[in-house]
């Protein structure tokens, strides 16, 4: 069973997560705009994770004897200058959701929820991911600049990305 402040803070997350889900199909909507569909692809992945990340914190939630409430989700920004800006606005966004994960985990720590510990494990291990996936991103924007070429050839490869849903296991 949940106690209730560490069922307040992952009804909370669940939120963070659906939010982030709304983030990204906003900037796949922006990619779109602008004729880069690689980019809105890897947004449209990224969606797809974000949602399967929130359904994992409602099914833990349920499983654990928990009630699930939703909240309004808040309407996310929809138009940046540049694709450097919007990998900028993702990573700040990703380092928020990381900084989230550990605020959760410090909360289970002290709640001694040694089983809401190990479920957040994944997600501490996931952001690492997310952070480096979305780093690399913005790493190449910059490196690109102006260079028309060099965004195409990164549209191209954004665009190779597909979403595969986790094992159960995982």
């Amino acid at each position: 069973m949940l106690k209730k402040k560490m069922l307040k803070a992952l009804n909370k997350q669940i939120n963070a997560e659906m939010y982030s889900s709304y983030l990204y199909l906003s900037m796949e909507s922006y990619f779109q705009s602008v004729s880069l569909g690689g980019f809105a692809g890897w947004m449209r992945s990224q969606v797809q994770e974000e949602l399967y990340h929130g359904m994992k914190f409602y099914d833990y939630v349920n499983e654990r004897g928990g009630k699930v409430t939703l909240e309004a989700i808040d309407k996310p920004d929809a138009d940046w200058k540049t694709p450097l800006e919007a990998f900028e606005h993702i990573l700040e966004h990703e380092q928020m959701v990381t900084s989230l994960i550990n605020s959760l985990m410090d909360l289970a720590a002290k709640e001694q929820d040694h089983a809401t510990k190990i479920f957040l494990q994944w997600f501490v291990s996931e952001q690492v991911e997310e952070e480096a996936s979305v780093g690399e991103v913005v790493d190449k924007l910059r490196l690109i600049q102006d260079n028309s070429s060099g965004l195409f050839f990164l549209d191209a490869e954004l665009g190779k990305r597909t979403f595969t849903l986790p094992q159960k296991d995982d």
